[in-house]
């Protein structure tokens, strides 16, 4: 009968699951929304794996520099191709941790936050990759891609998708620490207050649900 026993979760997870017991305010003034980036060893969602996450929160309308979250993740996979690309070296200068705390501190920092990210699903998978590597359920925020509402704006139609060098391009925003997480991160805040504080002009009445609301999928996998 051992198999009706209820699964039993570490300490961090509960505690990370308790934040969502209370509903969630819709109204975007009143919402803590954490912008994140994952940079990795390559783009396999099963086979690669974090490198470091960045993530940088947004409040009313406002970047929190303050209430952000940086590390850098132990590499037990090392492809030297992608180094070109996120400046990591398998033995760098930087302080690294397991996989297994580095999303400990992750998910003790978002909480219930509201996730943003360019290109969303493919950060989420990486994410939810590791929590069932340590034998956890997926997270549970609400997750919103900068991508999606972009094209909510309906600035440009010509395309589905469009780079995160492009839309920096389109509303001057400056591209420090390109390729960083944190970097990434800041540069996908920035766009994200751009953008809704556009779309509210469209919609005073502007909500989270009307954030989330898409027929399509949430950004590229």
């Amino acid at each position: 009968m051992n198999w009706f026993k209820k699964k039993t979760y570490p300490d961090f997870w509960n505690q990370y699951i308790a934040h969502f017991k209370s509903k969630q305010n819709k109204d975007l003034d009143t919402i803590r929304f954490v912008v994140f980036d994952t940079e990795t060893t390559g783009l396999d969602i099963k086979k690669d794996r974090m490198l470091s996450i960045g993530t940088i929160a947004v409040f009313n309308g406002v970047i929190k520099v303050a209430d952000s979250f940086e590390c850098y993740v132990k590499q037990d996979l090392f492809n030297a191709e992608t180094v070109k690309i996120h400046g990591l070296l398998k033995a760098g200068v930087n302080k690294k941790l397991s996989e297994q705390e580095a999303v400990i501190q992750f998910l003790d920092h978002i909480k219930n936050a509201v996730l943003v990210a360019h290109h969303a699903a493919f950060d989420v998978a990486i994410i939810n990759q590791a929590l069932t590597r340590l034998d956890l359920p997926k997270l549970k925020n609400k997750v919103l891609d900068t991508g999606h509402l972009f094209n909510k704006t309906k600035l440009d139609t010509s395309k589905l998708h469009f780079s995160l060098d492009h839309l920096s391009d389109r509303f001057n925003i400056p591209q420090h620490d390109r390729h960083t997480a944190s970097g990434d991160a800041y540069i996908t805040a920035v766009l994200l207050v751009k953008l809704i504080a556009i779309l509210k002009k469209k919609n005073n009445k502007l909500t989270l649900d009307d954030l989330l609301r898409s027929n399509n999928r949430i950004g590229l996998l």
